[in-house]
């Protein structure tokens, strides 16, 4: 695949950034994806490996060397038409997912990988300037319906792939515009929004009906914000079928002293609020990092988007602390190689100004007037258990110190999908609170009631929410008419 010599010919090239002083000035997109002319020579890097690792390390199982080879050969096309294959939403993975099958390239053994997700940037955005990507309208219909409650990627991955297949899908959305965690979960300067929108209209040419600000669940439940409601019930007796593909909300929180403190918010509350304000909403209260010393507690890609936005509303100061400790900055690629390594990564937000630290327990929060002023925090040492082998954490004696703090952003993570959307359906969970349902048929407990994505298995990755949503898509099919010709 690509050039023979290709991967001895050429250095990786990475994508290229707007200057950190220009792109803190806006919430634009500031990533320069590839020339033709570089794709191309970044696709002759793939090897002619014998078995490609990178298709078995991404999600939706890309056939990588297949579109790597096309860019070289300045097929841009066909390359669309591959990439197209196994992944709906080439555009958001092409940007936000933190390519597993880079990790896995046999390249990175003891060289840089290929550029596999720079090169899917450039397949997707000539396809769609180049007028290639237009709606697939079955030739004929099921006369079947099918509901998608979430419109997250896992939901509109299951209804575009459902409605290929002649099916009538209808998805419901409880916020006020479709995405789910693409349009209120990731900043736009990651994801610049009117890239949901193309796809969107492109899906109701498919015949995708979409129903945003409706709640689906018990009326006990429902939100006050003028959205409608719609029971389980009416939603099981007018539909032949049923997707979950919500995501997992329920964040994890940190109950400390001093917790309940003005300026001491979950991550996503933060986040939501920049990208509605954004989208032109208008907002009663908008958390507001602007002249404040802002803590972000969590060390993964929420905390990072918070870090990035915080320093666009001109914060005073930004800092990341970790509970768990530093990790090296280079994998042992002989242990690790081809899975997903356990290592320090840098952000473009940490770039643009971020102090970070790790190993750091937070012991309270603390305040004048019921307003956060500090944080007192110590540190901490992982030690293994002799007894179980587990690693356990212990606080370095005399290591307390106190974090000048106005704003505080819990990025932990996300424990569970809501509960009582759960209940209102009556599935079974799983021990950590997930719908109960395995990746043969995707089959809750409950009849015609089917989950992807997040809701089902728990806190992840964009990529696999699309993979589950286009496997769950294929089961339903199956389930509605015996067989399908979608695929897995």
């Amino acid at each position: 695949m690509g050039k023979e010599t290709g991967f001895l010919e050429f250095e990786r090239l990475s994508e290229s950034y707007e200057a950190p002083q220009a792109r803190l000035k806006h919430y634009k997109e500031f990533v320069l994806a590839l020339e033709d002319k570089q794709a191309s020579q970044q696709g002759a890097r793939c090897m002619d490996c014998g078995i490609p690792f990178c298709t078995n390390g991404c999600p939706v199982n890309n056939v990588i060397p297949d579109w790597n080879d096309l860019v070289y050969r300045q097929q841009w096309q066909q390359a669309a038409q591959v990439l197209h294959s196994t992944n709906n939403f080439p555009e958001f993975t092409g940007r936000i997912c933190p390519a597993p099958c880079e990790a896995a390239c046999t390249l990175n053994i003891n060289n840089d990988a290929v550029g596999i997700k720079s090169i899917e940037h450039a397949i997707i955005d000539k396809a769609w300037a180049q007028g290639w990507v237009s709606p697939q309208v079955p030739s004929k219909r099921s006369g079947k319906k099918v509901a998608v409650v979430g419109s997250g990627p896992a939901g509109l991955a299951a209804a575009q792939q459902l409605a290929r297949a002649g099916h009538s899908v209808t998805v419901f959305e409880k916020n006020n515009r479709i995405g789910g965690l693409l349009r209120y979960g990731i900043p736009d300067f990651k994801l610049d929004k009117s890239l949901i929108e193309r796809r969107l209209l492109q899906m109701e040419a498919e015949g995708v009906e979409f129903r945003p600000s409706t709640y689906i669940g018990q009326a006990s439940d429902a939100r006050d914000d003028g959205s409608s409601h719609i029971s389980p019930e009416q939603l099981q007796a007018d539909y032949d079928a049923v997707v979950m593909a919500g995501g997992s909300e329920v964040p994890r929180d940190l109950p400390v002293p001093g917790r309940q403190l003005e300026g001491v918010h979950f991550a996503m509350q933060f986040l939501t609020q920049q990208n509605r304000q954004n989208a032109g909403d208008r907002l009663k209260e908008q958390i507001n990092a602007k002249g404040k010393h802002v803590v972000v507690i969590g060390g993964g890609d929420t905390g990072s988007d918070c870090v990035g936005t915080s320093n666009r509303q001109g914060a005073a100061s930004v800092t990341q602390i970790e509970l768990m400790p530093k990790l090296p900055e280079q994998e042992d690629k002989a242990l690790t190689w081809p899975y997903w390594p356990a290592k320090l990564r840098t952000s473009s937000s940490h770039d643009e100004g971020c102090e970070r630290d790790w190993a750091i327990v937070t012991k309270s929060f603390e305040g004048k007037k019921d307003k956060l002023t500090k944080i007192i925090a110590a540190r901490v040492e992982w030690v293994r258990d002799e007894q179980t082998g587990q690693m356990k954490m212990q606080e370095v004696e005399g290591s307390e110190f106190e974090i000048k703090a106005d704003l505080v952003f819990l990025a932990m993570g996300f424990v569970s999908p809501v509960e009582q959307v759960l209940n209102a359906f009556g599935v079974d969970k799983d021990v950590r609170g997930n719908v109960r349902a395995n990746t043969d048929d995707y089959k809750t407990s409950v009849p015609n009631v089917f989950a992807a994505g997040d809701m089902r298995r728990g806190q992840s990755l964009v990529v696999w929410a699309i993979r589950e949503g286009r496997q769950c898509a294929r089961a339903v099919d199956e389930y509605l008419m015996g067989a399908s010709v979608l695929p897995r």
